[in-house]
């Protein structure tokens, strides 16, 4: 499946598939996959892990050649698919075209993981800008909503489905990004909250680590907050004017961390990109992303408040 470009000076391919059913989904994944390891590409696949499934069986044995990753762990959190599967194969074939097949929205995404997945897919339009890199994102029309639908033509530049291909004649992404940089819903009256203020990380740490436990986190968890704490009390210090504050509150199956400071957050590729071994600093955001199961941002000249869920088991 040879797919254009939708700019002659970008040598960055990142179409939409739309499908109606596994023989379309087929049609539409195998020869990408196929036509790349013919032309000598790396080739991952990175979806839902019944699909991973379907390809596997039609790839027969080419799939021993190809990457296999299912999307519903390796991309739980949105934040973590740029920096932690698309860029980290797409790295390490640096002087090749790589074509990666991703699926980041499914059927049973939920509302509070929709945005930052949106956002993602939009946001892989400039992570990946200039790079010998082909993505192609499969779209369930049977399964997904008609906004979802709609918005996968704003976040994909060129647009495939059985009828064949075309540019998306309403491509914007930079709007999507903003559209769905919206604000969080503000904690619960029985949240606890915890001041952050230089010399007092040691305290953050010690009230979160106390709750963490007594909502029955395993401590290999705890210390994942911990960590994500730690970084997010930083920026607000280093970054968000010298102070914010810590929100903690437990839901049925997460325990919610949000931080809140005066700070702007400039760039939405914000911690969705790998850091640059030689730089100092700039891994907070990161590294939430890795640990988190979902990471929203909301930010403005205002403030900003950054919520990252961990599953409760």
């Amino acid at each position: 499946m040879t797919i254009a470009s939708s700019s002659p000076a970008d040598p960055f391919v990142h179409p939409a598939l739309f499908y109606r059913d596994d023989a379309e989904y087929l049609a539409g994944t195998v020869p990408f996959i196929t036509e790349g390891l013919d032309s000598g590409e790396p080739v991952a696949v990175s979806v839902p892990g019944t699909k991973l499934d379907l390809v596997r069986a039609a790839l027969g044995e080419l799939g021993e050649r190809v990457r296999f990753l299912d999307m519903t762990v390796v991309g739980r959190n949105p934040g973590r698919i740029i920096p932690g599967v698309l860029r980290a194969f797409a790295d390490l074939h640096p002087s090749v075209r790589v074509r990666i097949i991703g699926e980041p929205i499914w059927s049973g995404r939920s509302d509070s993981e929709y945005p930052a997945c949106v956002q993602h897919e939009a946001l892989i339009n400039h992570a990946f800008t200039g790079r010998t890199v082909s993505i192609l994102c499969p779209y369930d029309t049977t399964a997904l909503s008609a906004r979802v639908l709609e918005d996968a033509v704003a976040t994909h530049p060129v647009l495939i489905d059985a009828d064949g291909q075309r540019d998306s004649d309403r491509y914007a992404p930079d709007r999507v990004v903003e559209a769905y940089n919206r604000p969080l819903l503000p904690p619960p009256p029985a949240a606890v909250a915890i001041a952050v203020r230089f010399g007092r990380l040691s305290e953050v740490r010690r009230r979160t680590a106390e709750y963490a436990r007594g909502l029955g986190l395993a401590e290999e968890r705890v210390d994942d907050v911990l960590l994500s704490i730690t970084e997010l009390a930083t920026n607000s210090i280093v970054h968000g004017g010298g102070a914010g504050t810590v929100h903690l509150w437990g839901e049925e199956a997460h325990l919610v961390v949000q931080a809140s400071d005066p700070g702007h957050i400039t760039d939405p590729l914000a911690g969705r990109t790998p850091a640059d071994p030689a730089q100092a600093g700039g891994r907070g955001l990161l590294l939430v992303n890795h640990l988190a199961d979902l990471v929203r941002v909301h930010s403005t000249a205002e403030g900003t408040t950054i919520q990252a869920r961990f599953l409760r088991d």
